[in-house]
């Protein structure tokens, strides 16, 4: 769940990650949306395919809505917390930071 609710964000555009923190987040949802989730299931992901396919500024809407109900259902303690988790499993580690690319 938390992970399609980072993908909702990267999505609407609110996402402050970097573009390198953002591909590795992707592919990290990409991993896990097969997954069962507590919360959030095939309805979340058929949204998030079709905004991967095409974005406008409705479906970026669309998408923000359903993110800031996500997070209200998550609460900011639990993404806090599993942000801390994949960094600290090294999910970033070895990856060039956004001042090493550009």
């Amino acid at each position: 769940d938390c992970a399609t609710t980072v993908m909702l964000k990267i999505l609407d555009g609110k996402c402050k990650m970097g573009s390198v923190d953002k591909v590795v987040m992707e592919a990290l949802y990409d991993a896990l949306k097969d997954r069962p989730g507590l919360r959030f299931g095939d309805a979340f992901h058929a949204l998030i395919a079709e905004a991967r396919r095409e974005s406008s500024e409705a479906l970026r809407s669309f998408i923000y809505e359903k993110r800031v109900l996500a997070e209200t259902e998550l609460s900011r303690p639990v993404m806090k917390a599993f942000k801390a988790m994949i960094r600290g499993e090294g999910l970033f580690a070895g990856m060039a930071s956004e001042e090493e690319t550009e």
